[in-house]
């Protein structure tokens, strides 16, 4: 495991579209394989694009705090989705059919798509898991960086609070905070 910053995308910057299979049903609007695109999140407020995994120690840490971020927010106009950048070839874990029994297990309310080509992490200079970009409603880059400062060892509670108060000055109409810490994570498992 290579511990590995996000890089700090530039604020404002748009999202770049894409268009992938889904692995996890979510309220019965999504099938099984299903292509979900950015297209199909039309939020009141914005859109939390999460790049995660299934083996990652760092992901696997914040999982429950992810799953209470997204059932207080959703509702209140923010999307969710979670991508799986990772090679599968290398690290099968990761593979579809895991990702389906992930998602379910830890109940999230949220779609989990797989980025085969890893073209979409490339697009949004994604490098670890866990990496976060949160977008407003013109989906425009609001904020970018880490959840909360808990990481696995370091006795520090999931409590998700950095990116809560990103959610809510989002909602309130706010200006970003300047105060966005890069996230960190394992390396994006990138093919060869």
């Amino acid at each position: 495991m290579v511990l590995t910053p996000s890089v700090m995308a530039t604020l404002g910057s748009c999202a770049p579209t894409f268009k992938l299979p889904n692995y996890h049903v979510v309220n019965n609007l999504l099938g099984q394989g299903e292509l979900v695109g950015l297209d199909d999140f039309k939020s009141r407020h914005g859109l939390l694009v999460m790049f995660l995994c299934n083996h990652c120690p760092y992901v696997i840490h914040i999982n429950q705090g992810l799953v209470t971020l997204a059932n207080h927010y959703l509702p209140l106009g923010i999307d969710f989705v979670a991508i799986n950048p990772n090679d599968v070839a290398t690290y099968p874990e990761d593979a579809p059919d895991k990702m389906r029994v992930v998602a379910q297990r830890e109940g999230y309310p949220f779609p989990y798509l797989h980025d085969e080509t890893q073209e979409v992490a490339r697009a949004y200079d994604a490098t670890c898991t866990p990496d976060f970009f949160l977008y407003d409603s013109k989906l425009q880059l609001y904020y970018r960086g880490r959840l909360d400062g808990s990481t696995p060892g370091n006795s520090i509670p999931v409590t998700a609070e950095e990116m809560a108060d990103a959610c809510d000055t989002l909602i309130r109409g706010e200006s970003s905070t300047d105060k966005q810490r890069p996230s960190m994570g394992c390396s994006i498992k990138w093919k060869a």
